[in-house]
């Protein structure tokens, strides 16, 4: 696994968030920032590559949305008519692959130093592919069983996704069963000896260190950077993050269960039609796109982990540079404690 250091990584923030200057802000602080390519076209994905580079001469990563089979067309199709009845305007359900065989052909072109996967594992040859083009291959897992599969796949590290997360679960199949980051940490530590990246609900150095301590050799935070400036977050989300509403796990906005923080679109539809991603994405993206535009927070996705109102506004650099000095004061700390 690449060494960096300092053990934070800038989890992929797909749909906007993610932008060149924040992953370069966290790579130039020592840590490893990370492009969310999910969304993006590939000549997009090709141009924020570039723009990365262009800011930093440290490496990063990019991730990559895994694609699923397509889903029941009758299902979001049945999702938008109730959205129509209710007055609002969906757009159409339809199957998107995220141009997965484009992104690939990219950087296997133009490698980067690590590869990461959501939503699924890749299979063996595009693993051997992107080693042979010298990049890392990461991959999201939930559960044990994930890791294995992983592992077994080639995976250099695998990024263990807790239940306390913000934004999309990254488990290979849309499962309603979540495990808490801590609980997870343990049982694929005993599954696998792969290296361990831990994410969800990490917000303070005194969370890295404790999944330091847990056994993960470096901890992940998306959430923590979604009110820096460099970051493309919506002003609609930044606002929310100082509101203090809980978060809840939903597949209303996209088919796929996701972490956000509660408004009233979460809740009216906490009944939405089980696992049908990425069509319902697209049948609820106009909404989204809209109440964006107008301020409106209660039709937008406000990814969100659970202890995101101990965010503060500040620059990435920064953030991930007192981050590492809180890890390691809370590790002194804790060493004096146990002495």
């Amino acid at each position: 696994m690449i060494d960096r250091p300092v053990p934070i990584v800038g989890a992929p923030l797909a749909g906007g968030p993610s932008t060149p200057a924040l992953a370069a802000a966290v790579s130039g602080a020592g840590g490893l920032g990370f492009l969310g390519a999910g969304y993006l076209t590939t000549s997009r994905l090709r141009e924020d590559v570039v723009e990365t580079r262009r800011l930093t001469d440290q490496p990063f990563g990019v991730n990559l949305f895994v694609p699923d089979e397509p889903s029941p067309p009758e299902v979001a199709a049945r999702y938008a008519d109730e959205l129509r009845a209710a007055g609002l305007e969906p757009g159409e359900p339809r199957y998107s692959d995220d141009e997965w065989p484009a992104k690939l052909d990219l950087l296997a072109a133009d490698p980067v130093a690590v590869v990461s996967f959501t939503f699924g594992c890749p299979p063996a040859d595009v693993v051997r592919r992107l080693h042979d083009a010298g990049s890392e291959v990461w991959v999201t897992v939930t559960s044990p069983a994930e890791a294995v599969v992983a592992a077994d796949t080639g995976a250099d590290a695998l990024v263990v996704q807790g239940a306390e997360a913000g934004g999309h679960r990254g488990s290979f199949t849309d499962t309603d069963e979540v495990v808490g980051l801590l609980a997870l940490l343990q049982l694929v530590r005993a599954a696998t000896d792969l290296p361990l990246v831990a994410t969800g609900g990490l917000m303070t150095g005194a969370a890295v260190a404790a999944v330091l301590v847990a056994g993960a050799r470096a901890a992940a935070l998306g959430t923590v950077f979604l009110d820096t400036p460099e970051a493309g977050t919506s002003a609609v989300q930044r606002a929310a993050l100082h509101g203090g509403e809980p978060t809840a796990l939903t597949r209303a906005f996209t088919g796929r269960l996701a972490r956000g923080i509660r408004n009233r679109f979460l809740t009216e539809h906490a009944d939405a039609p089980s696992a049908a991603y990425p069509e319902i994405h697209y049948v609820t993206a106009p909404l989204r796109a809209a109440a964006r535009s107008s301020g409106d927070p209660d039709l937008v996705n406000l990814w969100a982990g659970q202890a995101y109102p101990l965010g503060t506004a500040a620059p990435a650099a920064d953030l991930v540079r007192r981050l590492h000095e809180d890890a390691r004061q809370a590790l002194r700390d804790a060493a004096d404690r146990l002495a």
